[in-house]
């Protein structure tokens, strides 16, 4: 059955149990179909969403450091859709407002050059150049933050030149 027919059976009490088995049964034939790599990032996603999933903030799980506007983070971005940024990424913390984040995702492999990849070069904390996917930007809740990795000064030019780039990448005049 195909997920809008499970959305019509909603109400229907019957209809959870044969949901998770449906689902499990899915998810066992798609991890059969991935890489190792994908299916040790897809498992660690799955088991910090199980872990972290009732968290208000990054507070109620990693309180022992405080997060501030600039920093280069380790994030779980969760599942994600081909062309979409998942699973464990670093990211650049741009903004905060009520426990969550704004972030653009991050990564040290870019084999394109595109006006929504943004190149960073090397950033103390990490051990190689960093691209940022300016087009991933979202909001997230602070809990999918794992760790600090590294910060921008958010006076610096590096760091106003990002957010203006992310402005011009959503449209924003």
């Amino acid at each position: 059955m195909e997920p809008q027919d499970w959305i019509k059976r909603k109400n229907q009490r019957t209809s959870v149990q044969a949901l998770v088995c449906e689902a499990e049964k899915q998810e066992k034939k798609m991890l059969q179909t991935m890489e190792s790599r994908e299916v040790f990032d897809y498992m660690i996603s799955k088991l910090n969403f199980c872990k972290r999933r009732l968290a208000f903030s990054y507070k109620e799980v990693q309180g022992h450091y405080t997060l501030r506007k600039g920093d280069i983070c380790y994030i779980d971005f969760g599942q994600a859709y081909v062309m979409e940024i998942g699973y464990l990424h670093f990211g650049l913390i741009l903004a905060f407002c009520h426990q969550k984040a704004f972030v653009v995702p991050m990564t040290g492999k870019c084999r394109e050059d595109k006006e929504y990849i943004f190149p960073l070069g090397q950033i103390p904390g990490l051990y190689k150049e960093s691209y940022l996917f300016l087009n991933d930007a979202k909001w997230i809740n602070t809990a999918r933050i794992i760790d600090i990795k590294g910060h921008l000064d958010p006076e610096a030019g590096l760091f106003q030149t990002i957010q203006k780039s992310v402005v011009r990448c959503i449209g924003v005049k």
